[in-house]
């Protein structure tokens, strides 16, 4: 015989363990969906970079200071490339400290 009214909290229990689940599977996908929009923005510059360099136009580090204005980059010739290696440093919570960075090269005209 079922008793009526003894599972009226059941299912709020439930909720209330499975929501912060959800929560931090929410932030955790969400934050590294930034991570990746961020890298690929730094590899997209770092390219831009490296392509602006190796034809001998100006504006690298204004295109690299677009990703974030802390990015540290190094410009290096090999040969006939230009390379660009670029570090960006996250602050995101917990994420403080990690850095994301990106290389490019490019066929350098400038160099003989």
């Amino acid at each position: 015989m079922r008793h009526p009214g003894r599972d009226a909290g059941a299912i709020t229990a439930e909720f209330a363990v499975v929501i912060p689940a959800v929560i931090v599977v929410l932030a955790v996908a969400l934050t590294a969906l930034h991570l990746e929009v961020v890298q690929l923005r730094l590899q997209a510059a770092t390219f831009d970079a490296a392509r602006l360099i190796g034809r001998g136009d100006g504006g690298a580090t204004a295109v690299l200071q677009q990703v974030d204005p802390d990015a540290r980059f190094a410009i290096r010739h090999e040969d006939s490339v230009a390379c660009v290696d670029a570090v960006v440093p996250v602050r995101m919570g917990i994420l403080v400290g990690l850095t994301l960075g990106a290389s490019a090269c490019a066929l350098d005209d400038v160099q003989p």
